[in-house]
């Protein structure tokens, strides 16, 4: 089965998204999602300049030698632009395994091993009021875990304020990336109020998240950590950058409240000691920036050893592609803890036609051979990039924030 034709596609389609098409002699087609938020382009370069030239005339059945050929190969191992094109391949070439054989992926990954896959959505608000109804909302639709973030008073804008009450953070059109505010102090105070007052209206019976973005210190992260256990939330997400993975030692020592982090790694390595020493409990590396299936396989397998859960990155700014196969992963491995789903704005629709299910508070990706997405690129050629980047983060005095 030789790969005759390798091509990347940029669309726009509500938001920016690069698509990888690989095609193979036997006319068998497999897509798989390349998109890294506000760095579109330099994947897309990666790809169409260095990779997709290298896989035509490979066998596509020869999925981890081909990782292994783009991993080591090219001696500048690693990286988020490395490793999202390398995902993107991995991808397409299981969606063109599957489709060959006539079965789901998740079938070719050891099959089911349960029967769906816990999803949660983000519910927030200006006010607490606000976050409330757009929680209810989100109850309404079935979801058994939500994610709340509220506003913090005094910041012309707070992270995870969704715009209009929807669903999808959609970060302003452009070339200069927007810049906006931030106060430690103010959130302290702020994050276990807005909690308890979810606890206080929807008690128990639902799975809490929350989201610090990587903002807090160690130390203030420990604070929170500790400030929040009695609202048992199901994981505080990113509490601090993880690029020091020891950092999370000292919140470990001050709070048994869970966990979560990882959107950002893209490889084994980053997240080898939190893993190892049983520093989180839940890893959230994505499939589309941490190598694809078969490297997000192998950073579960080494979490299952440890009993630490997936929860995987599952943003709007990835494409129904990715959101596909992070469900194919989800359903099959035995260390499952959650999955993140935003959902996609119209017209994705429009480019990306998906067999993956939602049904109260579980999703499915289906049974159609593959990755079961089926990508317009006629359709594509109608949503042309549109420049986007995500904020950058500065104090009050004007310093810059991790974001």
């Amino acid at each position: 089965m030789r790969i005759t034709d390798a091509r990347v596609v940029i669309s726009a389609p509500g938001r920016n998204y690069v698509t990888v098409i690989i095609e193979t002699e036997d006319g068998v087609v497999g897509v798989g999602d390349a998109t890294l938020n506000g760095r579109e382009l330099s994947v897309a370069s990666y790809l169409a300049d260095h990779l997709c030239p290298l896989l035509v005339g490979r066998d596509a059945r020869r999925i981890e030698d081909i990782w292994q050929y783009f991993y080591k190969g090219a001696y500048w191992r690693r990286g988020p632009v490395t490793m999202t094109a390398i995902a993107a391949i991995d991808i397409a070439l299981w969606d063109i395994k599957g489709k060959a054989a006539g079965m789901p992926v998740y079938q070719l990954l050891g099959g089911a091993a349960r029967d769906g896959v816990m999803v949660y959505s983000h519910a927030s608000g200006e006010s607490l009021d606000e976050l409330g109804a757009d929680f209810q909302t989100h109850l309404d639709l079935g979801y058994k875990a939500i994610r709340a973030q509220a506003a913090i008073p005094g910041l012309e804008k707070t992270y995870g304020i969704a715009p209009g009450g929807g669903t999808v953070y959609e970060p302003a059109s452009g070339n200069v990336p927007q810049e906006d505010s931030w106060e430690t102090t103010a959130y302290l105070d702020v994050a276990p109020m807005m909690l308890a007052y979810v606890r206080e209206q929807f008690g128990y019976g639902v799975h809490l998240l929350h989201d610090v973005h990587h903002r807090l210190s160690p130390i203030e992260a420990g604070r929170l950590g500790a400030a929040v256990e009695a609202y048992r939330p199901f994981w505080i997400e990113d509490p601090t950058p993880a690029e020091d993975q020891s950092a999370f030692r000292l919140i470990r020592s001050h709070t048994t409240t869970p966990l979560a982090v990882g959107e950002v790694f893209n490889s084994i390595w980053d997240c080898q000691q939190l893993i190892t020493e049983r520093l989180i409990d839940y890893i959230r590396t994505s499939v589309s920036h941490a190598g694809g299936i078969t490297h997000l396989r192998r950073i579960f397998s080494l979490a299952d050893l440890y009993g630490v859960r997936s929860g995987s990155h599952g943003a709007g700014d990835l494409s129904p592609i990715a959101m596909a196969a992070a469900l194919h992963v989800d359903l099959s491995i035995p260390n499952f803890g959650i999955q993140e789903y935003m959902g996609h704005r119209d017209p994705v629709g429009e480019v990306f036609r998906t067999s993956y299910s939602f049904s109260d508070g579980y999703m499915h990706p289906g049974d159609a051979p593959g990755l079961g997405v089926e990508f317009d690129e006629h359709a594509a050629g109608a949503f042309p990039y549109d420049p986007k980047y995500l904020p950058i983060n500065r104090r009050l005095d004007g310093s810059v924030h991790d974001w």
